[in-house]
């Protein structure tokens, strides 16, 4: 039969659509045809197919071979088909059996001796093909790191000439277990970046330890050296470990784009810092075939900002909607793609472009400027905004170090968090208004409160349901039921940036 039909699967984002590769060997002038929309790494397949049959001792047939890669109008691009159209044509051309081709799925770049080289998007892959009950062939690099994908079937593979003694029976190819992931993986990444190492700022920890535990947004304002910089990397340190589906998908994200996913990776939430250079696009992502930015990079991890008026404001403007909606659609002229982008937003500023406050070096005018170059809009959606002062005297002669260490903290953060889970399934930055009427449940006296603050300060009702939000928090990790007036009274302090802005309105106006 000069006939074969092989699967394999596309990279489309974060999706794995199937792709039938057919192979037809017929009389004519011998030739190497591929269709079906290839992409030219996909053409360049040829080569590398011919001299891997050929290194591997199989026969390279002198026919005509046509190679059609359906569904014909999804576009094919990567070195991953060439695994699959090899088999291919040895199953054409009656070198190895093909009974049960139909039960697999292919995917893995050939080098010209038969071996084989790994590829990227191993994790999408192999959640297709365990919706598909198929077995997948990969890379031994790549098997090791699919084969964390529950209920999954990954075959390691590491030379063309390996398939024969599977096919055949003779020498089967060995089902990789599946492996859950240890959380041990990621004890010491975290005890390397200890809280316990900032001096002083106790509210700043404080912020920290609510951001942490309600997944809120969190703004430091303050000058230069007051370890802005170094409590926001502490964040990672004490957060929740992941859940498995939440390090699945943060897995598939950082596959696609050629990043380590290996052992500590996986639990390990990502912690993104680009530069105040990056563009919109280095941001949410982009391309002729959208690739996933650093807000989707971040996703169920952290995405710090250092420097924030020094980012374009159109840059920053283009974060409001992944805020709100936990993820982002890149829309190209031939392709349109979803991302997930639930990140949690940690930024840091300068209170003036000289960096102090009340140096004399910059206007009320000047400063006000400063400021203005974020919108209020991209304010409105940080939760928590605190002023990081500067180091008090002798704090620098203290020698006891009292400071609460990252793992004491994470506890604390790990208890709250679970009492959420219990009461809504999802951390309390995420609870919608209807939520917000169910969980946070204010008294008559309570609530006028909140609402004369609010009026006030002259803060928007996206604001108003922040303030519920963090005021929830506190009451989390204080263990109690309900909120009450000194929780409403420690959420408005954390209202930094405003009190600055007005304050300096009021004294420019004046």
């Amino acid at each position: 039969m000069a006939l074969s039909c092989i699967y394999s699967r596309a990279r489309i984002g974060l999706e794995s659509p199937l792709v039938t590769i057919e192979i037809h060997l017929s009389a004519g002038l011998p030739g190497f045809h591929i269709v079906g929309l290839a992409e030219t790494s996909v053409k360049e397949s040829k080569s590398r197919v011919r001299s891997a049959i050929i290194n591997c001792g199989f026969e390279f047939p002198a026919r005509k071979i046509i190679v059609n890669l359906a569904p014909a109008d999804l576009p094919k691009e990567g070195g991953h088909f060439d695994l699959p159209i090899a088999i291919g044509i040895l199953a054409a051309s009656e070198q190895i059996p093909s009974q049960e081709l139909l039960n697999y799925e292919f995917a893995g770049e050939l080098a010209l001796s038969g071996e084989l080289r790994a590829i990227i998007g191993e994790i999408p892959l192999a959640i297709a093909s365990r919706n598909s009950q198929r077995i997948l062939v990969l890379p031994e690099s790549n098997a090791r790191q699919a084969c964390r994908v529950n209920g999954a079937n990954i075959l390691a593979l590491r030379h063309l000439n390996e398939l024969f003694p599977h096919f055949a029976r003779q020498q089967p190819l060995p089902l990789m277990q599946y492996q859950p992931l240890q959380q041990e993986h990621v004890a010491a990444d975290i005890n390397s970046n200890d809280i316990k190492d900032v001096m002083g700022q106790p509210l700043a920890k404080r912020a920290l330890e609510l951001a942490a535990s309600g997944a809120h947004n969190l703004l430091f304002i303050g000058p230069p050296g007051t370890g802005k910089t170094m409590l926001a990397s502490r964040l990672p340190g004490i957060l929740p470990p992941m859940t498995t589906e939440e390090s699945l998908e943060t897995a598939a994200i950082h596959s696609i784009c050629s990043h380590n996913t290996d052992n500590a990776y996986w639990l390990k939430r990502p912690f993104r810092a680009p530069h105040h250079t990056a563009s919109a696009a280095a941001l949410v992502g982009g391309g002729s075939q959208p690739v996933p930015g650093e807000i989707s990079l971040a996703h169920n991890g952290v995405l710090f900002l250092d420097e924030l008026p020094e980012y374009n404001r159109k840059v920053l403007d283009v974060l409001r909607e992944p805020m709100e909606s936990g993820e982002v659609t890149i829309s190209r002229a031939l392709h349109k793609m979803t991302y997930p982008a639930k990140f949690q937003l940690v930024a840091a500023m300068n209170p003036s472009p000289t960096g102090f406050y009340s140096d004399k070096r910059s206007t009320p005018e000047q400063v006000l400027r400063y400021l203005n170059k974020l919108s209020g809009p991209f304010l409105d959606r940080i939760d928590i905004q605190l002023e990081v002062c500067r180091l008090p005297k002798g704090l620098w002669n203290n020698t006891q170090n009292n400071n609460e260490s990252s793992k004491t903290i994470s506890q604390r953060v790990h208890n709250c968090r679970q009492i959420q889970l219990n009461r809504q399934g999802k951390a309390n930055a995420y609870l919608t208004s209807p939520e917000l009427k169910q969980h946070c449940y204010l008294s008559d006296e309570d609530c006028e409160f909140l609402e004369l603050a609010v009026e006030k300060l002259g803060l928007s009702t996206r604001a108003h349901h922040k303030l519920l939000k963090i005021a929830r928090t506190i009451a989390d990790l204080k263990q109690q039921k309900d909120i009450g007036k000194e929780h409403l009274t420690e959420a408005l302090s954390y209202r930094a940036m405003d009190r600055l802005i007005r304050h300096l309105t009021e004294s420019v106006s004046g």
